[in-house]
């Protein structure tokens, strides 16, 4: 049984650090009192969201707009998942059906236009020449995007040669990355020629 101690509220404001079992008290009693002004607002004929956003004084308005603008929408990379994503949406979003000819293809096929188990029409459709050329122009621009975002890395002239071709330069560079820290002496005995 809860003491009074423990239920009365702390005169200080420093000392606010609620127990997890007065946060959810407090969330459920916030979200009955939500419900309670929907049904009321029901109940008059009112807009709940509008009646709600009426309550909101203009500096919590404002501090919210600026909470917004802080959000970056654009994350940048951050896995290749995401990358995969965000272009399917962006191509997805360029897309221009062709009505006209969604309209054809449906009379000419028929029932056979939204395929079952029993219909056989794999193969059957040929695609205009428009329709190819536009897959082509947008391949071909997706292309040219990509090349724009890959650079030629620098070539240093004064770093030590420990390769013999461009593959091996390219592996010894990954190895040095991951093994480096741990090599790094046996390297510079070597280079010494105090090597045990």
């Amino acid at each position: 049984m809860a003491s009074s101690a423990e239920v009365a509220a702390p005169s200080n404001e420093e000392e606010t650090t609620e127990t997890p079992a007065a946060q959810k008290r407090e969330e459920r009693l916030r979200k009955f009192r939500e419900l309670h002004f929907k049904r009321e607002c029901a109940e008059r004929g009112e807009d709940y969201d509008r009646v709600k956003l009426l309550e909101i004084s203009a500096e919590d308005a404002e501090r919210w707009e600026r909470k917004k603008k802080k959000k970056n929408p654009d994350p940048g990379f951050s896995g290749y998942a995401e990358a995969q994503l965000r272009q399917y949406q962006r191509l997805t979003k360029q897309i221009k059906p062709d009505m006209d000819n969604y309209e054809k293809q449906r009379e000419e096929c028929g029932e056979d236009f939204h395929p079952t188990s029993n219909s056989l029409i794999h193969g059957t459709h040929i695609p205009s020449k428009e329709s190819i050329d536009r897959m082509v122009d947008d391949v071909e621009k997706q292309i040219e995007k990509r090349s724009k975002y890959s650079r030629r890395r620098a070539y240093n002239d004064d770093a030590d040669i420990d390769y013999i071709n461009e593959r091996n330069a390219k592996f010894n560079k990954k190895a040095e990355r991951f093994y480096g820290k741990y090599t790094a002496e046996i390297k510079q005995n070597l280079e010494r020629g105090t090597a045990v």
